[in-house]
């Protein structure tokens, strides 16, 4: 059962998949349709699953579950998966590659892979108060909190010190 994602309770369990580059505007409007169609039928032992979605910055797929009255199962999370490895063919993305970063240069959103982030550090041409997007994050209150912020403040800290 789809929810709109403001709706979910801070509880809810994310999952953050950062896209290769910018979703265009028709592929906006597919990707809502996609994700409207599988979340409507998420299920998890044979139970409707309360799920919504954000496409922040058009760059990236936020899914977040209401646990609270049926939790993700491993096939449920495993048909997430096949899904999103689904879009990524059907668009022409990279969504689970967890070796990237996407961080903020100004107003524009970079995706480097982690390497390039690290020289990047090194050279100094970005730094501790950079921000980045810690997409580890893994509930709705740690989404909106400690999401978005600098790398100081985040698990990528580790490259400038």
């Amino acid at each position: 059962m789809i929810v709109p994602f403001e709706n979910l309770p801070s509880e809810s369990r994310i999952w953050i998949y950062p896209s290769s580059r910018p979703f265009v505007a028709d592929e906006v409007e597919e990707l809502h349709e996609s994700l409207n169609e599988f979340l409507s039928g998420w299920t998890a032992h044979n139970q409707a699953l309360e799920a919504g979605f954000e496409l922040p910055y058009n760059r990236f797929i936020v899914l977040g579950l209401n646990q609270e009255h049926t939790q993700a199962s491993g096939c449920s999370i495993d048909a997430s998966v096949r899904f999103i490895q689904q879009l990524e063919q059907k668009f022409n993305l990279i969504l689970l590659d967890k070796m990237n970063v996407t961080f903020k240069q100004g107003e524009f959103l970079s995706h480097k892979s982690l390497e390039d982030f690290k020289k990047m550090a090194k050279a100094r041409a970005i730094n501790s108060s950079t921000v980045v997007f810690n997409n580890l994050v893994d509930t709705v209150a740690s989404y909106r909190t400690f999401w978005e912020v600098p790398a100081a403040e985040s698990w990528h800290s580790r490259f400038f010190k």
